[in-house]
Protein backbone atom coordinates (compact mmCIF):
# COMPACT_ATOMS: atom_id res chain seq x y z
CA UNK A 1 0.00 0.00 0.00
CA UNK A 2 0.93 3.72 -0.75
CA UNK A 3 1.83 5.69 2.80
CA UNK A 4 1.85 9.74 3.51
CA UNK A 5 2.97 9.85 6.75
CA UNK A 6 2.84 13.68 8.39
CA UNK A 7 3.90 14.22 12.11
CA UNK A 8 3.46 17.39 14.22
CA UNK A 9 6.20 17.55 17.35
CA UNK A 10 6.08 20.41 19.63
CA UNK A 11 8.92 21.47 21.03
CA UNK A 12 8.73 21.79 24.44
CA UNK A 13 9.32 18.62 26.80
CA UNK A 14 12.13 17.30 25.02
CA UNK A 15 10.35 17.86 22.03
CA UNK A 16 13.96 18.17 19.96
CA UNK A 17 15.01 14.68 20.78
CA UNK A 18 11.22 13.07 19.97
CA UNK A 19 11.27 14.55 16.62
CA UNK A 20 15.10 13.56 15.24
CA UNK A 21 14.17 10.10 16.68
CA UNK A 22 10.56 10.17 14.60
CA UNK A 23 12.13 11.36 12.23
CA UNK A 24 15.13 8.72 11.51
CA UNK A 25 12.76 5.83 12.30
CA UNK A 26 10.80 7.19 9.06
CA UNK A 27 13.33 7.79 6.94
CA UNK A 28 14.48 3.94 7.44
CA UNK A 29 10.84 2.95 6.01
CA UNK A 30 9.71 5.80 3.82
CA UNK A 31 11.27 8.92 1.57
CA UNK A 32 11.67 11.95 3.13
CA UNK A 33 9.64 14.40 0.75
CA UNK A 34 9.24 17.93 2.99
CA UNK A 35 10.49 18.90 6.98
CA UNK A 36 7.56 16.38 8.55
CA UNK A 37 6.45 14.44 5.25
CA UNK A 38 7.20 11.45 4.34
CA UNK A 39 5.46 8.44 1.98
CA UNK A 40 6.08 5.76 0.00
CA UNK A 41 5.26 1.75 -0.61
CA UNK A 42 4.97 -0.40 2.23
CA UNK A 43 3.25 -3.78 3.66
CA UNK A 44 0.73 -3.85 5.93
CA UNK A 45 3.82 -5.79 8.29
CA UNK A 46 6.35 -2.78 7.86
CA UNK A 47 3.72 -0.13 8.55
CA UNK A 48 2.53 -2.11 11.48
CA UNK A 49 7.07 -2.29 12.54
CA UNK A 50 7.14 1.03 12.02
CA UNK A 51 4.36 1.82 13.83
CA UNK A 52 5.82 -0.50 16.67
CA UNK A 53 9.31 1.56 16.51
CA UNK A 54 7.83 5.10 16.81
CA UNK A 55 5.30 4.66 19.85
CA UNK A 56 7.89 4.56 22.53
CA UNK A 57 9.11 8.29 20.99
CA UNK A 58 5.41 9.37 20.67
CA UNK A 59 4.11 11.61 23.44
CA UNK A 60 0.42 10.91 23.63
CA UNK A 61 -0.12 14.25 24.76
CA UNK A 62 1.55 16.57 22.40
CA UNK A 63 2.64 14.86 19.57
CA UNK A 64 0.20 13.91 16.18
CA UNK A 65 1.26 11.46 13.94
CA UNK A 66 -0.99 10.77 10.79
CA UNK A 67 -0.82 8.41 8.22
CA UNK A 68 -2.95 8.54 5.00
CA UNK A 69 -3.01 4.59 3.33
CA UNK A 70 -3.99 4.38 -0.52
CA UNK A 71 -4.07 0.61 -2.16
CA UNK A 72 -2.04 1.87 -5.03
CA UNK A 73 0.14 5.64 -5.98
CA UNK A 74 -1.10 5.71 -9.35
CA UNK A 75 -4.47 6.29 -7.14
CA UNK A 76 -2.48 9.82 -5.96
CA UNK A 77 -2.68 12.79 -8.10
CA UNK A 78 0.54 15.48 -6.16
CA UNK A 79 0.03 18.89 -7.09
CA UNK A 80 2.86 21.99 -6.18
CA UNK A 81 1.98 24.90 -5.45
CA UNK A 82 4.87 27.11 -5.04
CA UNK A 83 8.60 25.43 -5.10
CA UNK A 84 8.87 21.87 -7.37
CA UNK A 85 10.83 19.28 -5.28
CA UNK A 86 9.64 16.11 -6.26
CA UNK A 87 12.07 14.09 -3.76
CA UNK A 88 10.33 11.01 -4.59
CA UNK A 89 11.16 10.85 -8.39
CA UNK A 90 14.02 8.50 -9.44
CA UNK A 91 15.29 10.88 -11.80
CA UNK A 92 17.37 14.08 -10.71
Amino acid sequence: MYIILIYDIPLEEKGARASRNIFKICKKYLTHVQKSVFEGELTPALLKQLELELEPFIRKDLDSIMIFKSRNKKWLEKEFWGVEEDLTSNFF
